[in-house]
């Protein structure tokens, strides 16, 4: 499905990243996978051999520029990208300190802007080019405790559809995926009693897993959604919040 095809993935150590590389890997694409854990790294590594893994703190933007670089040079062409690094630290409004405010936007949004700058220089060289943002539905709907990472999700997904309007000339689409309750370790310091709550929302009554995200992504990322770009596709198995 995405045969000759470059992508780059960041956030690919765990969960939704770590899935969505082994579809696009499973689907022929040569993989970029960036993230900061290197012994994961390793793992992800071994998983196949077009998989490349790359360790690198994507809010260093010299060593960003660099990296992007260099596997532009190797591959003469980057077709997709995929924004799926973020951090999540939920706290009511009297909670919530400076230093998480700065980290959640320095990763969620200010990382995405970024990274979608300096790719989509290299897709407007090729006239091609696919971007997909990790979104996340509280950044549609909101929720209690989690005012600042909404805000972060909701700036990704008006970034996403002013990104898209204005690459669109160049043959790059923008979309975003805005998942609902995933599996990965981000729900771990999440109370049973309040998981249940978030459960009892979701109308197809479970909880959702990284590759139902990375089925979207490949979809996106694929040609049956050529003529699709600005767009912010629900993975939530319906939540209704």
């Amino acid at each position: 499905m995405l045969s000759g095809k470059i992508a780059v993935v960041t956030g690919a150590t765990r969960g939704i990243g770590k899935e969505i590389v082994y579809q696009y890997a499973d689907s022929n694409a040569v993989v970029y996978a960036i993230g900061r854990d290197k012994k994961s790294l390793a793992e992800i590594d071994c998983y196949a051999e077009n998989i490349h893994s790359l360790e690198l703190d994507i809010t260093q933007l010299d060593s960003v520029k660099k990296v992007l670089m260099d596997i532009y040079k190797k591959e003469n062409k980057i077709d997709i990208l995929v924004n799926n690094a973020g951090v999540m630290n939920d706290a009511l409004l009297g909670m919530i300190s400076e230093d998480m405010i700065q980290e959640m936007f320095n990763v969620n949004v200010f990382s995405v802007i970024q990274m979608t700058q300096l790719v989509s220089r290299f897709m407007k060289r090729q006239k091609n080019g696919c971007i997909i943002n990790i979104a996340s539905i509280v950044g549609i709907e909101g929720n209690a405790g989690q005012s600042v990472y909404s805000a972060t999700k909701g700036a990704v997904i008006s970034f996403t559809k002013s990104a898209a309007k204005e690459l669109a000339s160049n043959g790059i689409r923008v979309n975003a995926i805005a998942p609902g309750i995933i599996d990965t370790s981000l729900l771990d310091n999440v109370p049973e009693e309040k998981m249940k709550q978030r459960l009892s929302a979701v109308c197809m009554g479970r909880i959702g897993q990284p590759g139902d995200i990375a089925k979207a992504a490949l979809f996106l990322a694929g040609s049956m959604s050529e003529y699709i770009s600005g767009q912010v596709i629900r993975v939530d198995g319906l939540t209704i919040m």
